[in-house]
């Protein structure tokens, strides 16, 4: 049995038909049959059935084309991989970004890959972090900006930076002229708007308010600007990083007060999957997008504090 063998049967398999695989494979007709005949003599199993309107797979045939399939895509994947290595990045990554970092994020991101990788197209996806987190898991995402990444398989990543949540009002609330507001009285109020769970603003919060004895009353929301709109027309109020409304905070819709006793905060990391089928590509995006993150934050526009120098992701 080698790959060229496994090729045709996988092309028969998925065409239904010898004749119509031979046309795709550009081989002829009996050359094709007697290729399947030979692997069927090896493995002492009868792979197909032909009857008048082309060939049905066996069971062993149906198990034999599962895990060809599965070989000649990792062929192919390891070919792409070793071959893009002399290559300069290009071909489609896609990109994973938290509802809270996509509107200030995804349009700098966009400008500097069209500068540095034009030879890379980027998918962006933009979700809850947890929904991000199982994509990448999964290998369906290449690179993703995650909140409190917990470290698992198959992914790589660097740890950015550390980001404070506050509490945002409407513009003519009376909480406006406080300069902090401490964590038990936000929570008294029953007008607060926080995505529910499994996300990781919900669980960052609900963890401090089980250490200090506070209880949640609160408005589910997984709609960044559903919630928005609660804070701006309907006196909610709303927990969320400095940079998920910068554009509200420009135009004074909102105004962000800072959160004590204790202060609400979680981690930044940019994470690579290594089942990634364009490993060159997510990697230059990845380091782009950390370079560009740290560049944001040192120029103020990111309110958050970097975890030593400014960084690039390692690999």
């Amino acid at each position: 049995m080698d790959l060229r063998q496994l090729r045709y049967f996988v092309q028969i398999f998925e065409s239904g038909n010898v004749s119509r695989a031979a046309e795709v494979l550009r081989i002829a007709q009996p050359s094709l049959s007697q290729q399947i005949k030979q692997l069927e003599e090896e493995l002492g199993v009868e792979l197909l059935v032909r009857h008048a309107r082309g060939v049905t797979a066996t069971e062993r045939g149906q198990q034999l084309y599962d895990h060809a399939r599965r070989i000649l895509d990792e062929v192919d994947h390891a070919k792409k991989n070793v071959r893009s290595q002399t290559l300069a990045p290009s071909g489609r990554v896609s990109v994973g970004l938290p509802t809270s970092a996509a509107r200030g994020l995804s349009l700098p991101l966009f400008e500097v890959m069209a500068r540095r990788l034009p030879n890379v197209t980027l998918h962006l996806v933009e979700a809850m972090t947890g929904f991000l987190d199982e994509l990448i898991q999964a290998g369906r995402l290449d690179v993703a900006l995650l909140y409190n990444h917990k470290a698992f398989e198959h992914v790589a990543w660097t740890e950015m930076m550390s980001e404070d949540l506050m509490l945002f009002v409407a513009k003519d609330s009376p909480m406006v002229r406080r300069k902090s507001v401490p964590f038990r009285k936000v929570f008294a109020s029953d007008r607060i708007a926080l995505p529910g769970r499994p996300n990781v603003l919900r669980v960052v919060i609900e963890q401090l308010a089980a250490r200090h004895d506070v209880t949640l009353t609160v408005k589910d929301c997984d709609s960044l600007p559903a919630i928005s709109k609660l804070v701006c027309d309907a006196n909610y109020m709303a927990v969320m990083p400095h940079f998920a409304f910068t554009d509200e905070l420009k135009r004074g819709e909102m105004v962000a007060i800072p959160i004590v006793d204790p202060v609400p905060s979680w981690t930044l990391a940019v994470v690579v999957s290594q089942r990634t089928m364009n490993a060159r590509g997510s990697e230059a995006v990845a380091r782009i997008m950390a370079d560009l993150i740290a560049e944001m934050v040192e120029q103020g526009t990111w309110r958050a504090k970097l975890h030593g120098d400014k960084v690039t992701a390692e690999r």
